[in-house]
C-alpha cells in the first residue's frame, strides 16, 4: 500500500525531465532550421571551394577538358621551382618589414590619439579614412606618389637637395615601398582597436605608476602593454596572417618587379593558374599555403595561450 502511495512522486520529476529534454531538443531543431539556409550558403561558396581546390591539387586540369590524375607531381614541381624559394623569401621580407614598420605604428597612434582631448573624433576620422579607401585606389594613388619624375615624393624630397630615387624601380626600394603602403592603408582599424583597449585600463594603475616615480615611457612599458597583451597578439596574429598573403600591392604596384624583388607566394599562385595555366600547381601551392599559415597559427597560438589569462 505504501508503494502504491510512493509511486507517483517518483515518476513525476522524470516524466517532467524528459519533458524537459524533448523540448530543448525541438528547440535545438528550430534553431537548426533557421540556420539551415546559412549553412548551405557558406559550404557551397566556402567549404566547397577549399574541397576543389584540394582535388585539383592531385589533378592536371584546364578546368574545361577531362581532368587527369597526377597523384603528387603538381607538389614535385611546384617544391622544383626555384621561383618558389624566391616567393618564399620577398613574402617573408615583406612580413619582416611590416612587423618593423607596421605592427608598432598603430600602437604609437593610438597611445598619441589617447592623450589627444580637442577635436578626438575629427582625428580618429582623420585615422581610420585610408582603411574606406578602397586597395585598388590607394595604390594607384601611391604608385603617382612614387613616380620617379612627377611623383609627390621626389617632388618633396627635392625641396630639400634629395632625390630622385627610383622607389618602385630599383629591387633594393620596391619592396619596402610596398609596405608604406601596405602600413599606411592598414593601420587605421588596428589603431582604433588600440584606442578602444586603451580606454578600457583602469586609471588608478597609471596614478599608482605614476605615484611610484614612474615617467610616461615606464608607464607604457608597465601598465599599458601588459594590459593589451590580447589585443597585440590577436592583432599581430591577424597581422602575420595577411602579410603572408600580399597580393595586391604586388600585383598592381610592379607585377613581382624589378627582377622578381616582389614576387610573392600569392603572385606566384595567380602567375601559375592565369598565366600558365596550371591550375594543378597552383592549388598545389595554395594547399601548401593554407598547411604553412594551419601551423604558423597553432605555434603561435599555444605560444601566447598564457596572454589571455594575465
Amino acid at each position: 500500500m505504501t508503494a502504491l502511495l510512493e509511486r507517483p512522486a517518483t515518476t513525476e520529476p522524470v516524466v517532467v525531465a524528459s519533458r524537459r529534454r524533448q523540448a530543448g531538443l525541438r528547440r535545438e531543431l528550430l534553431g537548426l532550421l533557421f540556420l539551415a539556409p546559412a549553412l548551405v550558403v557558406f559550404g557551397i561558396f566556402s567549404w566547397w571551394p577549399i574541397l576543389r581546390g584540394l582535388l585539383i591539387s592531385f589533378q592536371q586540369t584546364n578546368l574545361v577538358d577531362p581532368v587527369v590524375w597526377v597523384g603528387l607531381e603538381n607538389f614535385q614541381a611546384v617544391l622544383s621551382d626555384p621561383l618558389v624559394g624566391k616567393a618564399m623569401a620577398n613574402t617573408l621580407l615583406f612580413v619582416g618589414l611590416g612587423l618593423v614598420i607596421g605592427f608598432p605604428a598603430p600602437i604609437v597612434l593610438a597611445a598619441v590619439m589617447s592623450t589627444v582631448r580637442r577635436f578626438a573624433g575629427v582625428y580618429r576620422v582623420v585615422v581610420y579614412l585610408p582603411v574606406v579607401v578602397p586597395p585598388v585606389v590607394a595604390i594607384l594613388l601611391w604608385k603617382w606618389f612614387y613616380d620617379p619624375g612627377t611623383g609627390l615624393f621626389n617632388q618633396l624630397l627635392g625641396l630639400v637637395g634629395l632625390g630622385p630615387y627610383p622607389w618602385l624601380q630599383s629591387p633594393q626600394t620596391a619592396m619596402l615601398s610596398l609596405v608604406l603602403e601596405a602600413t599606411w592603408a592598414g593601420m587605421g582599424g588596428a589603431a582604433l582597436i588600440y584606442l578602444a583597449a586603451m580606454t578600457g585600463v583602469p586609471a588608478e594603475l597609471y596614478e599608482a605608476a605614476e605615484s611610484d616615480g614612474a615617467g610616461i615611457w615606464r608607464r607604457i612599458w608597465h601598465v599599458m602593454l601588459p594590459q593589451l597583451r590580447p589585443v597585440i597578439g590577436l592583432l599581430l596574429l591577424l597581422q602575420l596572417i595577411g602579410t603572408i598573403q600580399v597580393f595586391t600591392e604586388p600585383y598592381i604596384f610592379t607585377q613581382g618587379g624589378p627582377d622578381g624583388a616582389t614576387l610573392t607566394v600569392l603572385l606566384l599562385i595567380f602567375r601559375y593558374a592565369f598565366q600558365d595555366g596550371q591550375y594543378g600547381q597552383a592549388a598545389a601551392l595554395s594547399v601548401l599555403l593554407a598547411i604553412v599559415l594551419a601551423v604558423l597559427s597553432a605555434v603561435y597560438l599555444r605560444l601566447t595561450r598564457s596572454w589571455s589569462t594575465k
